[in-house]
């Protein structure tokens, strides 16, 4: 079975659910053959964090495929971890990166997840 990313080519970029708020905050992925990139929009337009380096997560396919499956399932996943605190907000941690969104991006991502959106040939 393949594991190449299939939705959204690298050619098509950064993209999020259409379950998102109008793309202004969320959730962002980018296939780019069997990676997988995670990134919060909401890093580029925080003034705060011009001359940074933006944080993203790059993963294989098939640990996102286990991820995603995880989430699914509502199991927690060993290396991409995703941790929900009691106001909604969830921290995504792949070893040393963290990306944090809101509840509602969290929300909309997760839809998007249950909606097939997200998932890897």
């Amino acid at each position: 079975m393949s594991t190449t990313a299939r939705r959204r080519p690298a050619e098509h970029g950064w993209f999020t659910s259409s379950r998102s708020n109008n793309g202004n905050q969320c959730v962002e992925v980018r296939f780019d053959g069997d990676a997988v990139q995670i990134r919060d929009s909401k890093f580029r337009r925080n003034p705060m964090n011009a001359g940074l380096v933006e944080p993203v997560i790059t993963v294989d396919a098939p640990l996102w495929t286990a991820f995603l499956h995880c989430l699914l399932t509502a199991r927690p996943h060993s290396e991409l971890v995703a941790h929900t605190s009691s106001d909604g907000s969830t921290t995504l941690r792949h070893e040393a990166v963290l990306l944090h969104f809101t509840p509602e991006e969290w929300n909309a991502f997760t839809a998007g997840v249950r909606d097939d959106e997200f998932a890897c040939a």
